[in-house]
């Protein structure tokens, strides 16, 4: 009976175990519909998604001669005049270096949920360029090595249109069509820099053609200030933006295209004790080229124009007196072209530059030049530079050696502010050394 009894519950356990399995375990048909809904998910896009990236970048350089520049000796633009002392000794053609690392960078760029139909993200970059233009002639005052913002912008686009604000390149700054030099100045002076806010619209006209519009502010760098004016106050004072155009043409090995710009400047609100309406009104026309395939980068750009010193470039503008005694204004001309050609090796890739600007001065009568490329009596007429480099990359480390050499042409300065009289050529020679990881 006893056994009887012990084989009877272990029966009846046994089934009651084997319904509990039946109800706790999947079919396969339940598996696969509940691994279909986890692949649905995990396909499913996020609504935001985020990014870091940027570098650590430190340079070596070392110059044969002053230059005119920015930060610390990093960003060389042009050598500076001969300066003799009481013995007939240039005190200019001293040399100097500098061991740097205030263009490492970092950023984030950002998705998040679509607007109005549109895709929408975001980007925010700075390094540590920024400063309060602590040189030679501020006494040891200001700081150097700042975080500075370079790009912080949001970006709207649908299917043939693109909406974008905030602060990011000049518009005349074409990424895709950049000197590839390993010096940080970029090709500066002879190809456009800065950042400026802005709202730009771009409008694809056909897959490969985009017809972009943009209104934007002076910012970083800005123009040259006249007598009374301030940092910069010759943008805010103007009641518009700046308006640039642009036609691109882009396929898989080559980019082109054509800009313009109109700037109307407003220098000061008084002038000879009384309200100031008078203005800089000035134009500005590009174009670039870039040829790309698994061997060779060739890349040229040009431009021409009226006040380009907010650009880093040669140039800005001059003041006339009227009869009333106040200053009025017009823009200096200035002409630039650079050509690079380099390697597109993986691995180990030479490169070559050279760049060419020209200073085509102003109107004659005028009493004041707020200019780049100016010495007192003295102004620029031209300045080339030639330079080559290699690269070396593994993953994402890069070491490139670069010599540049960097001519100018001085003059006195003639009534239509160019130089004419009693000319010398300078040079600085900038041998240097940029070592980069990136993530």
């Amino acid at each position: 009976m006893k056994k009887t009894t012990i084989s009877l519950g272990i029966v009846s356990f046994l089934l009651f175990s084997g319904k509990l399995v039946s109800q706790v375990t999947p079919s396969n048909e339940d598996l696969l519909k509940r691994i279909e809904a986890l692949e649905a998910e995990k396909a499913k896009p996020k609504e935001w998604d985020a990014s870091l990236y940027g570098w650590v970048r430190t340079e070596y350089n070392f110059d044969s001669r002053q230059s005119a520049y920015s930060r610390e000796f990093q960003l060389n633009l042009y050598p500076l005049d001969e300066k003799l002392d009481a013995n007939g000794k240039d005190i200019n053609a001293a040399g100097g270096s500098n061991f740097l690392a205030i263009t490492s960078r970092v950023g984030i760029r950002f998705r998040g949920p679509d607007v109005w139909g549109a895709k929408a993200t975001g980007n925010i970059e700075a390094d540590f360029f920024g400063n309060t233009e602590l040189n030679k002639t501020s006494g040891g005052s200001g700081s150097t090595g700042l975080m500075r913002l370079r790009h912080a912008t949001a970006t709207l686009t649908w299917p043939k249109t693109a909406v974008t604000f905030g602060q990011t390149w000049y518009p005349s700054v074409i990424p895709d069509v950049f000197p590839g030099v390993a010096n940080f100045n970029s090709g500066i002076i002879f190809n456009p820099f800065g950042w400026a806010g802005q709202v730009k619209v771009a409008q694809k006209l056909t897959p490969e053609l985009t017809l972009s519009i943009v209104a934007y502010k002076d910012r970083e760098f800005q123009t040259a200030n006249a007598t009374g004016a301030s940092a910069n106050s010759a943008t805010f004072n103007s009641s518009i933006p700046t308006f640039h155009g642009q036609l691109q043409y882009k396929t898989k090995t080559i980019t082109t295209g054509v800009g313009a710009e109109y700037q109307s400047l407003k220098p000061v609100i008084e002038s000879a004790g009384l309200v100031s309406t008078e203005k800089v009104n000035s134009e500005m026309f590009f174009g670039y080229f870039k040829y790309a395939n698994d061997k060779i980068i060739t890349k040229l750009y040009g431009i021409t124009g009226g006040n380009l010193n907010h650009l880093v470039m040669l140039g800005g503008f001059a003041g006339y007196t009227e009869p009333n005694g106040q200053e009025s204004y017009k823009p200096t001309k200035t002409s630039a072209f650079w050509v690079d050609v380099a390697s597109a090796n993986s691995k180990i890739a030479p490169g070559v530059f050279f760049g060419y600007t020209k200073n085509s001065g102003v109107d004659a009568g005028f009493k004041n030049l707020y200019v780049r490329g100016s010495s007192g009596p003295r102004i620029l007429d031209a300045v080339w530079r030639a330079s080559a480099r290699v690269e070396f990359k593994q993953n994402k480390f890069n070491i490139a050696p670069e010599i540049e050499y960097t001519a100018a042409k001085w003059g006195d300065t003639n009534t239509e502010a160019k130089a004419e009289n009693n000319s010398k050529d300078v040079g600085n020679l900038r041998a240097m050394v940029r070592v980069m990881y990136s993530f």
